[in-house]
């Protein structure tokens, strides 16, 4: 009983912290669109003007929620600080805590099922949560020094340089973990770059701004083109992890072979769909990008679509036209449910069910039940595809399926599931 309360408990804590990610999530990656479209769409004030002299390098006017809106960005700062300055700082902070939460939740506290995969890697749980953590501190350091390095002035080769780094690590860790904690570290790298952009580089530069404004000095403008660069990247990373958040949805794509391709080039097709938005944000309308991301995008979908399953086959003598004897593939007979039933039993049910027995689970996950004739009947499909298609269920094979049970499913599913 007081096994399941706790696993009760962190289902609990799952779903809070999930939802509280969700929301800090949003808030910050929309404060995040809103100032590059603001960004790219203001327009600088007429010459002469006293906005001009103000310093203002470019306004824009807008209607929202029934009101008027000016925003005003100045080249530097303005001439005098304004008694309440609003920072988007905790948007960023509150969605690495939640993100990194989540890891602890989901991945650290269940590392032997949610993170290993003795197929991939002979790793411990402790050996994959060390490999999981190095991830987010190596990625920092490498992206930091690539931007402090002389090719952070190249702006081209510096985004093609991180790319083929961040497709580095997913092979790596698409050969060291299982596909969905491969998946999600590759997504807590970037998010921690993110956030790491903010809290030592966007919010230090900006302090130093209003600092040397208080003690009356002209501030620093490298301070606000550094913070801009690092903003950018930080908006050309959004799209490719939103997709990771739910990748853990999709089986299809981090089971596969090429995990780590697949990722490569959904990523690629993100980067190229925000690229347009960035453009056009600047009144360029360059169709080809969104074009060639989303031909990327069905690529891919076409590459990976799952081909027949065969279940294996006795083999029969066939006469040939010459008299000799050749041997052909019989089809099979399809298993007896009973014999089906008592594979799912075995293998499944001790998470799939209502009363779970497998440690750290309190309910089935996904809702999916597996305990009685008619539920399997209900989730054929879903079975077939998880154990037979992508072989990412039962969950990092605790329950050891042999791949003879898995053709005795697609079987028993090919003749009609009955």
């Amino acid at each position: 009983m007081e096994a399941l309360l706790v696993s009760y408990g962190i289902e609990w804590a799952n779903l809070l912290v999930r939802w509280l990610h969700l929301i800090t999530g949003i808030a910050w990656i929309g404060a995040s669109f809103y100032f590059v479209w603001l960004d790219n769409s203001i327009r600088p004030p007429k010459p002469g003007s006293d906005l001009e002299k103000k310093g203002v390098s470019g306004e824009l006017w807008a209607v929202h929620g029934g009101g008027f809106y000016n925003p005003q960005k100045y080249l530097v700062a303005p001439g005098e600080l304004p008694e309440e300055l609003h920072w988007f700082k905790w948007e960023a902070y509150a969605t690495w805590i939640t993100g990194i939460a989540m890891l602890f939740i989901v991945y650290y506290f269940n590392a032997s099922a949610m993170m290993v995969d003795k197929s991939v890697a002979n790793l411990s749980g402790l050996e994959a949560v060390g490999v999981g953590i190095g991830t987010l501190v190596v990625g920092w350091i490498v992206y930091d020094l690539l931007c402090k390095s002389p090719l952070g002035k190249k702006e081209g080769l510096l985004g093609l340089l991180m790319f083929v780094f961040i497709v580095a690590v997913a092979y790596m860790l698409t050969h060291l973990l299982s596909g969905r904690a491969a998946y999600i570290h590759v997504g807590a790298m970037i998010g921690t770059i993110m956030v790491g952009n903010v809290l030592m580089v966007i919010i230090p530069g900006q302090r130093k701004l209003v600092e040397a404004m208080k003690e009356g000095k002209s501030p620093d403008p490298i301070h606000g083109r550094r913070g801009k660069q690092r903003s950018v990247h930080n908006n050309y990373f959004t799209l490719p992890i939103l997709f990771i958040m739910i990748s853990n949805h999709y089986a299809m794509t981090y089971t596969h072979a090429y995990s780590w391709l697949v990722l490569a080039a959904i990523m690629a097709a993100g980067v190229l769909i925000r690229h347009f938005f960035n453009l056009r944000h600047k009144g360029k309308v360059s169709i080809g990008y969104p074009i060639a991301g989303v031909a990327l995008l069905l690529a891919v979908a076409v590459a990976i679509a799952p081909r027949p399953v065969v279940p294996v086959a006795a083999a029969a003598a066939v006469p040939a036209a010459d008299g000799s004897v050749a041997a052909a593939a019989a089809a099979p007979a399809a298993p007896d449910f009973a014999k089906i039933q008592a594979i799912i039993t075995q293998r499944c049910a001790s998470c799939h069910s209502d009363k779970p027995t497998q440690a750290g689970f309190a309910t089935a996950p996904a809702g999916m039940m597996l305990q009685t004739p008619d539920l399997i009947h209900q989730h054929a499909a879903k079975v077939f595809q998880r154990a037979v298609q992508t072989k990412d269920m039962p969950l990092a094979n605790m329950t050891q399926m042999t791949d003879e049970e898995r053709s005795e499913i697609a079987a028993w599913f090919q003749a009609g599931a009955k």
